[in-house]
C-alpha cells in the first residue's frame, strides 16, 4: 500500500512539473522576443489624386404649393409633380433613377401685430405642401433640357446638382497608385536627409478616399446655352486617396 501510494504521488508530481514547464515555455519565448532589439522603421503618409469627367448627375427637384386647405394644396402639388415625373420619363429617365426624397405638409400662420403690447394668437392662413424627388441623369447631354422642362412644369424648389461617376474604380485605383508613389518619394527624401538607408515595406494601410468636385468649365455649358436650355458646367471629379506606409530602415 505504501509503495502504491508513493508511485501515484510521484506520477502526479511529474505530470504537474510537465504542465509547469509547458506553460513556462511560451513565456520564455516572449521574454526572448522582447529582449531582441526592435527593427527601426519610418512611417510616412502618401496622398494621390486622379481626375475624371463625371458621367452622371444627381438632382433634387421640388414642388411647393400653397392653398387655403391642405387638400387643395395637396391636389395642386400632386398635379404638378405627376406632370414633372411624366416628362422626366419621356426624356429617358428610368423608374430606378427616380426616388421621392421628401414630403411635407405645413400649416401657414400669420402673426398679427398688437399696439397694446399683447401677443395675439397666430392666425391660420393656409397650408403648404412640398414634394421633392431625387433623380439620376445618366445622359448629361440632356441635363439642361431636363432642368428647363421641370421648371416649366412647376418645379420651384431644390435644383441641387451633384456630379458623380457611376463607376469611379478606375480613377480611385489611379489615385491609390499615386498615393503609394508619393509615400515612397517622401520616405526616400527623409531617409536621405537623415543619412540612413530605406528598407523594405513592412505595412501599407489606406485611410480613406473621397471625391471632390473641381469647378472646371467644359464646352457642354456653351452647347446648353445655344440650345436655349439651362447652361451648366460639369467640371471634373477629383478622387483623393490617403495611405500610410511603414518602411524598415537600412544602415
Amino acid at each position: 500500500m505504501i509503495h502504491g501510494t508513493f508511485g501515484r504521488r510521484t506520477g502526479a508530481g511529474l505530470f504537474a512539473l510537465s504542465l509547469a514547464l509547458a506553460a513556462a515555455a511560451p513565456l520564455a519565448a516572449k521574454a526572448e522576443e522582447a529582449a531582441k532589439p526592435r527593427e527601426a522603421t519610418i512611417i510616412v503618409t502618401g496622398e494621390g489624386t486622379a481626375e475624371v469627367a463625371p458621367d452622371m448627375a444627381l438632382i433634387d427637384l421640388g414642388v411647393v404649393k400653397d392653398a387655403k386647405t391642405a387638400r387643395e394644396a395637396l391636389d395642386a402639388n400632386n398635379k404638378a409633380m405627376a406632370e414633372i415625373l411624366a416628362a422626366l420619363k419621356e426624356a429617358g429617365i428610368e423608374e430606378r433613377d427616380l426616388q421621392t426624397s421628401g414630403f411635407m405638409i405645413n400649416p401657414q400662420y400669420q402673426y398679427p401685430q398688437s399696439s397694446t403690447g399683447e401677443n395675439p394668437p397666430p392666425v391660420l392662413t393656409g397650408f403648404q405642401v412640398t414634394n421633392t424627388v431625387t433623380l439620376r441623369v445618366r445622359d448629361l447631354a440632356k441635363l439642361g433640357e431636363i432642368m428647363d422642362k421641370a421648371v416649366t412644369l412647376g418645379a420651384n424648389q431644390g435644383g441641387g446638382i451633384r456630379f458623380t461617376n457611376d463607376k469611379p474604380e478606375t480613377a480611385v485605383s489611379a489615385a491609390r497608385k499615386k498615393a503609394v508613389e508619393n509615400a515612397i518619394a517622401k520616405a526616400k527624401e527623409l531617409t536621405e536627409a537623415a543619412g540612413v538607408g530605406l528598407g523594405r515595406v513592412l505595412e501599407i494601410s489606406e485611410t480613406s478616399y473621397r471625391a471632390e468636385p473641381m469647378p472646371m468649365m467644359r464646352a457642354m455649358a456653351k452647347d446648353f446655352a445655344e440650345g436655349g436650355a439651362v447652361p451648366l458646367a460639369t467640371g471634373e471629379n477629383s478622387y483623393a486617396v490617403t495611405v500610410n506606409v511603414t518602411f524598415a530602415l537600412g544602415k
